[in-house]
């Protein structure tokens, strides 16, 4: 399972003088880091990152901050935490990652976040298809923020369960027809319903579909399991981080 965010923080020191930009500007230079990552991506086939107004509003509170305390961090002293930001503002989303940087200008900031591992892998990173990016200034400095996400999809409840079921085909399991009874018994906190009586059965929430809870996959490598049945049930995250609610049931 991939980390849930992922940060990266740059200051870029220069001797060079920019005058600050005039009112208003500073949605001008975010739009410029915008289309400068997606000019990278693009360039090396990946799709372009969706402006999210949302990872918009929170980088541009995180940015403000920084520039008014004239210093870079993910997270301030008395500020919410990257993913509570993120859902403060409204975003819903799988993952999470964040660049911070400071500079003279956004070409400047750009270019360093480019020759930095982490932050070029944030860009870069395939599996992210949202940001948000706000710059604030403090004195001719860019306080610059690049808030990414997979933002949450609105899936199915036949669509999780497919994404599952092909997880589980991949271990050998063979696929039973009785979804039903898997759906009644995702609702419910443990054991099972329906007449189709398992041998053992997994509730779980998760924000990744692609990946099975270890639980799981410690029960079928045991052998002792030769099918299984796999439900959806709606999940009551309503912000923040996307949860699936899943229910599995083994049978030997």
């Amino acid at each position: 399972m991939r980390l849930a965010s992922v940060v990266a923080t740059i200051i870029v020191a220069s001797l060079a003088y920019s005058p600050p930009p005039a009112p208003g500007q500073e949605t001008g230079l975010a739009q410029t880091l915008f289309e400068s990552a997606n000019h990278e991506r693009t360039a090396r086939g990946l799709a372009p990152l969706k402006w999210s107004s949302t990872l918009a509003r929170a980088a541009r509170q995180h940015a403000l901050r920084m520039a008014s305390r004239n210093t870079l961090s993910h997270q301030l002293p008395g500020e919410p935490g990257m993913a509570d930001r993120a859902s403060q503002a409204g975003a819903r989303f799988s993952s999470l990652a964040e660049n911070v940087a400071e500079g003279p200008s956004v070409e400047d900031i750009h270019k360093q976040w480019m020759n930095s591992q982490p932050h070029r892998a944030n860009l870069l990173d395939a599996h992210l298809d949202s940001v948000g990016i706000a710059v604030a200034t403090r004195d001719g400095v860019l306080f610059a923020v690049e808030d990414f996400s997979l933002a949450a999809g609105k899936l199915s409840d036949e669509e999780q369960e497919e994404i599952v079921n092909a997880k589980l085909r991949s271990r050998g399991l063979r696929l039973l027809s009785h979804t039903g009874d898997a759906r009644r018994s995702c609702v419910m906190d443990n054991g099972y319903a329906g007449s189709h009586a398992p041998s053992f059965v997994l509730h779980y929430a998760t924000t990744d579909l692609q990946t099975l809870p270890d639980l799981l996959k410690q029960r079928i490598h045991t052998g002792k399991y030769h099918s299984a049945v796999v439900g959806a049930c709606p999940s009551d995250a309503k912000i923040g981080f996307s949860k699936y609610r899943i229910a599995v049931l083994l049978y030997e």
